[in-house]
């Protein structure tokens, strides 16, 4: 143990507790009559990785929110999944929306700051000494992947001074800022492009439109002069084929290989596996369309990349990348509306050939590719910064939450952390 963790308190949740510094509590046990259309959302497990995601997050009734008493969410609360998936984390902000613990989920919530800063306590829930505590009480139980909230309460929490838990704090939540930052930038840039795509190739307000009329097609009204083709008619497509096991490694030898969309990122593909066999490739640039369960998820690859049988590469004959990516965007809003399968749908090379596209004079899709080729090109470098954010982060979190780092020296303002 370094010298400087010599300074630290080694505080027993008990204690905490009975002082009325620290409550620990689980969630409300609702039943489903008591969800409805309008209340708060009811956050399981599943709503808690790296934040809070309530889309299509069942509701508690609002009439029945007075039942779940002190088990919704607070600014400061350290959210904790104790029963199912273990270890996921999260901190309530003061503008997180207000929800309701499930059962799932556990709170530890610091009411009295003056002791223990409560985003401190966020990051030192994801050290080591927080691990290995969590590690030794399930290991005390039959019950898989779960953490008692007594065996909570009997816990320890180490703890520099307060003002060197605020600079830790600060200096952590500097990156994960960032990355919020990012992520909001990148929605307004996905936006923005699809907007424009809309604006131009939907309500067809393109620059000129005044003087086209709007003639029928097989795509319903389009401008007089525009085409309805095949995808296969104005794009390179190459279907996904996985070679065997013996060919897949971890270990970065050959080239990047993802079989379908568990690795998709919000944009782009996040490498994990590495293939040694090239024989179907999409190239950086190409537009990765998933082919199987389910069918019509949509990324772009940023590298040379191997591509299993769930994914196929598009990549446009006229180099119009860009906005044969907003129309595929557009047209597969929702999964799964086309292809065949009994347990899952698939859709074949022939399938792919002949989807419908809209096909405008050259001119307009150029100028359309000026527009927003700068926007991807933000997005991807914004993308870039968000992978690697993560990583400098939770390489030096262990470093500060251990004491190995010393911040006394350091001035630190709040937020005002460059990083």
């Amino acid at each position: 143990m370094s010298s400087l963790h010599t300074q630290w308190t080694t505080w027993n949740n008990s204690q905490l507790i009975e002082s009325g510094i620290l409550e620990i509590g689980d969630g409300y046990r609702a039943k489903n009559i008591e969800m409805g259309l309008v209340g708060l959302p009811f956050a399981r497990a599943g709503n808690i990785d790296s934040g809070f995601h309530f889309e299509n997050v069942d509701l508690l009734d609002e009439v029945n929110i007075p039942k779940a008493g002190d088990k919704i969410s607070k600014p400061g609360d350290v959210v904790f999944t104790s029963k199912g998936t273990v270890g996921r984390f999260a901190f309530v902000k003061p503008e997180t929306p207000k929800f309701v613990y499930s059962p799932q989920l556990c709170y530890w919530r610091i009411k009295d700051s003056s002791v223990i800063d409560p985003r401190f306590l966020f990051y030192w829930m994801h050290s080591r000494d927080f691990t290995n505590q969590v590690h030794q009480v399930k290991g005390l139980t039959d019950m898989a992947d779960y953490v008692s909230l007594g065996d909570q309460r009997r816990m320890k929490i180490m703890a520099p001074p307060l003002h060197t838990q605020r600079k830790i704090a600060a200096i952590l939540s500097a990156y994960d800022d960032l990355i919020e930052n990012n992520t909001c930038r990148i929605v307004i840039l996905e936006e923005m492009a699809q907007s424009l795509y809309r604006e131009w190739f939907v309500h067809f307000r393109f620059p000129g439109h005044e003087k086209k009329r709007l003639v029928e097609s097989t795509l319903g009204v389009i401008p007089e002069g525009w085409e309805v083709v095949k995808l296969g008619d104005i794009c390179f497509i190459t279907m996904g084929q996985s070679p065997s096991s013996q060919f897949y490694n971890e270990s970065r030898d050959g080239l990047p290989f993802h079989q379908g969309v568990a690795d998709f990122g919000d944009r782009f593909p996040v490498d994990r596996i590495y293939c040694t066999v090239a024989n179907r490739v999409a190239e950086a640039g190409d537009v990765l369309f998933s082919v199987r369960a389910p069918v019509g998820r949509i990324n772009l690859a940023t590298k040379k990349i191997v591509i299993g049988r769930g994914l196929s590469a598009i990549r446009s004959k006229a180099g119009n990348q860009s906005f044969v990516f907003q129309q595929l965007k557009e047209l597969f809003q929702e999964e799964d509306i086309i292809g065949n399968g009994a347990i899952f749908k698939s859709v074949t090379k022939e399938d792919m050939y002949g989807i419908k596209m809209l096909q405008p004079p050259q001119t307009v899709v150029s100028l359309f590719e000026q527009y927003v080729k700068p926007t991807f090109s933000n997005i991807e470098v914004l993308t870039t910064k968000n992978a690697n954010l993560p990583k400098t982060r939770d390489l030096l979190l262990p470093k500060l939450i251990s004491g190995e780092v010393d911040v006394e020296r350091l001035e630190v303002d709040g937020k005002a952390v460059t990083v």
